[in-house]
């Protein structure tokens, strides 16, 4: 086991930008933040993070580790050591934030596209669910998880939409929180957490994953985007290529249990569009022998199986 670990720290002073190198004791047992507070206890006090709780419920100490984001007073330092399989580690604020001083990022702008969903309970128009709020057990189950969020950062950080986006994208916490709100049975209109979402590019999540594993508390993001797709797709949002995309796919699994992959652009993108953009590249994956423009897929053995899959699923979805 190592007896020195070796640090190289992203620095910030508000104008420039610099990597400074630190060595500390090992000692068994002990976190990420440890090793942080450590460094600036002992060698730097002008190292500047964030924490508070140390006990994984206030979310301010996230930071970047071999450029991979964690919740340091959650996250062991041996575990990380074994995972990279070194003693040299570099520490970086977290990505897709705005950085005030080091490690330490501003929250203020991502407040502030947190409230084009509004995370707050809205009241019926007709005053129904304004007497206390009283809500079912089964019905709090529902809020359970997307409530764990600690609003830590780790998601948004790893999230590679939003490293790539223009910033129209809502980070995954943001979505977290009008999922959270709009399937609460005391809230009296879902829509207006939901409209947010999808005005502001719902359907260009990546499906990278990145968000539901490095999340500390394992809420299910994903599977939180695919609920809102679903119910944009409900209040008549269907004109999109995200939705055409969606239909594309579940019309073809229904038809032959399997994609027909050279009209699938045709069907989500148009006939105009796809010559236009994709017949370059569909030629060069013709000359690749990538796929075959004359191949028509055929029904897969099982077919009715599948069918009838989908039948239960819209008896389901009607009663």
């Amino acid at each position: 086991m190592y007896t020195t670990l070796y640090f190289k720290i992203k620095r910030f002073d508000g104008e420039q930008e610099w990597f400074q190198d630190y060595e500390i004791p090992y000692e068994k047992g002990k976190t990420i933040l440890w090793a942080l507070t450590t460094v600036r206890e002992t060698l730097d006090p002008t190292l500047t993070f964030t924490s508070a709780c140390r006990h994984a419920i206030c979310g301010s100490c996230a930071v970047r580790v071999n450029d991979n984001a964690f919740l340091a007073c959650k996250t062991s330092l041996d575990e990380v050591l074994e995972t990279f399989n070194t003693n040299y580690l570099t520490f970086e604020p977290l990505k897709n934030f705005d950085v005030i001083r080091d490690l330490a990022i501003a929250w203020e702008p991502k407040m502030d596209k947190m409230e084009q969903v509004k995370p707050w309970l809205i009241p019926s128009a007709d005053g129904t669910k304004e007497a206390g709020f009283i809500q079912a057990e089964d019905d709090y189950h529902e809020i359970a998880a997307p409530t764990d969020c600690i609003l830590c950062g780790v998601c948004a950080s790893e999230c590679n939409q939003l490293a790539i986006n223009d910033g129209t994208y809502l980070d995954p916490f943001i979505l977290n929180r009008a999922y959270r709100f709009a399937v609460d049975s005391r809230d009296g209109s879902p829509e207006e957490h939901i409209r947010p979402v999808y005005e502001n590019e719902l359907w260009k999540c990546l499906h990278c994953m990145q968000c539901v594993t490095k999340c500390p508390k394992g809420i299910p993001l994903t599977e939180q985007i695919a609920y809102l797709r679903a119910e944009s797709i409900k209040m008549g949002e269907t004109k999109n290529l995200g939705a055409r995309h969606a239909f594309a796919f579940h019309d073809d699994v229904r038809s032959k249990g399997r994609l027909n992959e050279v009209m699938l652009p045709i069907k989500t993108e148009g006939v105009v569009s796809t010559v236009s953009k994709r017949v370059p590249f569909a030629l060069r994956m013709i000359s690749k022998g990538k796929i075959n423009p004359l191949h028509m897929p055929k029904a897969v053995e099982g077919i009715k199986g599948i069918r009838e899959i989908y039948k239960y699923a819209e008896e389901v979805r009607k009663s």
